[in-house]
């Protein structure tokens, strides 16, 4: 199995867990909520579908939605195919998720690896982002010294875009640092920030709005800007 269609395995069982999908609806999500998968193809997906439904990890069901059948009859049209996920497929994403070998950490499967991590144990995902980190330092070493050696031979504008590599993968080492800190301090990235479950001492003046402190979205708070998209191309 390639790469390419070990991830996209990985993906498709991850999103049914969530609820069966028809072709389409899956593939949107593809797009959507996983950037690697924005150039997708039906070409690619549906193979993928029909190895996971012969392996005994989906089966097929007719659509739900009798409009919908009604309509695609009188088209002349089939109904849609609604894909759902097996207890032997729900195991199978159970092995995938504990993965953790150099491949969840490689720039087209870390993005992937990273959304589902709302799913994945405390300990998995420590080992996901520290090698990440570890995998991003060797690169960015090597940046580096390639930048020192070709430095004088570089035009203005090569040696900007050099530049603008190293400080995406800088952005993105950071990002790691602060998440894997969290991680190790015992915070859940999806709870709450540390202290907002208890209402802290307001002083006259202030409401307990403005004492808070932290994400809304319970990550840690990212210094130098905005994180970086896994997937970004400028990070590989």
């Amino acid at each position: 199995m390639s790469r390419r269609s070990g991830i996209l395995e990985f993906a498709v069982l991850g999103l049914l867990r969530e609820s069966p999908m028809h072709g389409y609806e899956l593939r949107k999500r593809l797009n959507t909520s996983l950037g690697v998968f924005r150039a997708f193809s039906y070409g690619s997906l549906y193979p993928c579908l029909k190895t996971l439904v012969a392996n005994g990890w989906l089966i097929e069901e007719p659509g739900n939605a009798s409009e919908e059948a009604v309509a695609a009859t009188l088209a002349g049209r089939r109904a849609k195919i609604v894909y759902r996920l097996t207890a032997e497929g729900k195991e199978r994403f159970e092995e995938l998720l504990s993965h953790t070998g150099p491949d969840s950490w490689e720039d087209e499967h870390f993005g992937v690896r990273f959304a589902f991590f709302g799913q994945t144990s405390r300990d998995v995902r420590m080992r996901v982002l520290e090698g990440r980190r570890s995998r991003l330092e060797e690169r960015l070493a090597k940046m580096r010294a390639s930048l020192a050696r070709t430095r004088e031979r570089l035009d203005d504008y090569t040696l900007e875009l050099q530049r603008h590599g190293m400080e995406s993968v800088e952005r993105e080492v950071r990002w790691l640092n602060e998440l894997i800190e969290s991680e190790r301090a015992g915070r859940d990235q999806r709870d709450e920030p540390a202290g907002q479950d208890r209402m802290p001492e307001q002083g006259p003046d202030r409401s307990p709005e403005q004492d808070r402190s932290g994400d809304a979205d319970g990550l840690p708070r990212h210094r130098g800007g905005s994180r970086p998209d896994p997937s970004d191309d400028t990070a590989k």
